[in-house]
């Protein structure tokens, strides 16, 4: 892929590592003048990763950038702003406390014999609100507005400041459809003028609607860069989820589970995070939850660890009703969750992996009952043994442990309070290919043992491969159930699509 002069920003080749992670592999990225350039992929595909070498956030291992047909290489966030590349986010980086036009002229406020020129500034502001057709009391604080309207004049004070390119990264995650609408009238205004404009979000129909391009990661690689109007779909989804649409047929494991379900949960679920939905699992019985980024996979598995109490609905173990109003509850039930965000919601970092592994456990015992410490090491070298987690000692930070490693900590954390239901969000994501591989096994083996396990992954392979059941979530809703050889990758992706399909019509 080859810069040329109709692109505002190229990027060429860009490499970016972590400890155990290769986060971007020779990406290629190209934005025209004068276009919304969507950028997609699930979860750590690699887009926040690129948008922040791009930004100077990252220092980039590999690759270059131009802008404007010059190399540059942007120091840190100001540095970029300061050569034309402005970033707006979803939380917007601005102080409410604040007036509107004191956050437009931030650090450049106009002076007047060495004082802020309080009403030059005012003037300055509402002149460039103007721009955006916009009237506003620049004199009121930012945070009397609403998201929408914070939006905008943070989109106004980054074109001011910056001017060549414009990056919104999930602008619309909080506005309605109204005010979704008012934010694209904006950006099409934008893109009128010239500027070059980078869209990351997960609304797919807002994708068709305002994107003149798209850029799919996968992975930390580029999948592929189409004209919006001749992708459909299908094809869309099937490049994000990495499946083609081929007949990709599941064999149907001899000794699946059998008998009545052990958990029933009816109706079940927390207005403004997951619809209700039905769902039973059986001993021995994997079930995989499929769906792309802001589908409400995390949010379903939140409901039913208690993480969030559900609000509708009952939940029965062995015909037998149960509270999991708690993630303490949930413990007591024998249930066991390991999150998506293994850096912020499971890993403590500067305790060790004899302390993280017994982590769980303790909670369940309750502090006034601590575990001996010859039963924390005997726990901990019973599962750096088993799990082969990768330590010198049980004695080492768990934050300088590798991804995988880590990851298999925070398994062993639950496998040692021997639980009963086990769920899994995203269990091989950023890990290596080893590690990738020992995780899948795991799950095979303790599905055997007869557990009960919720696995949600954006691997497709690995849900066709070892789930007994695929649950298909849309817009945080249960649209699809499939079992035996209707578990294929072209179902899964036929009904993503059919129910992206159905919302845009």
């Amino acid at each position: 892929m080859q810069a040329t002069s109709d692109n505002i920003l190229s990027a060429v080749r860009i490499d970016k590592g972590f400890p155990g992670t290769k986060a971007l592999d020779k990406v290629d990225f190209l934005l025209q003048r004068g276009e919304v350039h969507a950028l997609l992929g699930e979860n750590g595909a690699g887009k926040s990763t690129l948008i922040k070498c791009l930004t100077g956030a990252y220092r980039r291992d590999g690759g270059s950038i131009l802008l404007d047909g010059v190399e540059v290489d942007p120091r840190d966030t100001f540095d970029a702003q300061r050569l034309g590349i402005g970033t707006v986010y979803q939380e917007v980086n601005l102080l409410p406390n604040l007036s509107v036009a004191e956050n437009l002229f931030l650090g450049r406020q106009p002076r007047r014999l060495g004082m802020v020129d309080i009403r030059a500034m005012n003037r300055k502001a509402r002149e460039l609100l103007s721009e955006y057709e916009l009237e506003l009391d620049v004199t009121r604080a930012l945070g009397s507005y609403s998201v929408a309207i914070q939006q905008i004049v943070a989109i106004a004070r980054a074109v001011d400041l910056s001017g060549k390119v414009l990056i919104l990264d999930e602008p619309t995650a909080s506005l309605d459809a109204h005010e979704v609408a008012m934010l694209f009238c904006i950006v099409r205004r934008l893109k009128a003028r010239g500027l070059g404009i980078i869209f990351i979000t997960h609304f797919l129909e807002q994708v068709y609607e305002i994107s003149d391009r798209i850029t799919v990661l996968r992975n930390g690689r580029l999948v592929g860069t189409r004209n919006t109007a001749d992708l459909n779909r299908r094809d869309l989804i099937a490049m994000m989820i990495g499946r083609e649409l081929a007949a990709e047929i599941h064999a149907v494991q001899a000794n699946a589970a059998e008998g009545e379900p052990r958990y029933r949960f009816r109706n079940y679920g927390r207005r403004g995070r997951i619809d209700p939905f039905d769902l039973d699992v059986r001993a021995g019985e994997v079930v995989g939850i499929a769906g792309l980024l802001g589908s409400g996979r995390t949010e379903m598995a939140e409901v039913l660890f208690g993480a969030h109490r559900a609000d509708s609905g009952t939940a029965e173990i062995d015909g037998r009703r149960v509270d999991l109003s708690s993630p303490r509850a949930a413990i007591r039930q024998k249930f066991g969750f390991c999150p998506e965000d293994r850096k912020t919601a499971g890993i403590v970092g500067d305790l060790s992996v004899r302390e993280n592994i017994v982590l769980a456990l303790q909670a369940r015992r309750g502090w006034t009952r601590p575990i001996s410490r010859a039963e924390q090491n005997r726990l901990a070298d019973l599962y750096i043994r088993t799990l082969d987690i990768r330590t010198a000692d049980r004695e080492k930070p768990i934050k300088l442990l590798s991804g995988g490693n880590q990851q298999k900590a925070i398994l062993a954390r639950w496998l040692a309070t021997e639980p009963e239901f086990l769920i899994l969000d995203e269990p091989t994501r950023g890990i290596d290919v080893g590690a990738h591989a020992e995780i899948v096994r795991l799950i095979e083996s303790l599905r055997e043992k007869g557990m009960s396990l919720i696995v949600i992954s954006s691997e497709l392979e690995e849900l066709i491969a070892y789930s007994t059941r695929i649950i298909v979530l849309r817009d945080r809703a249960h649209v699809a159930e499939l079992e035996g050889e209707h578990i294929t990758a072209h179902q899964i992706v036929e009904a993503i699509a059919a129910a992206n399909e159905r919302r845009a019509s």
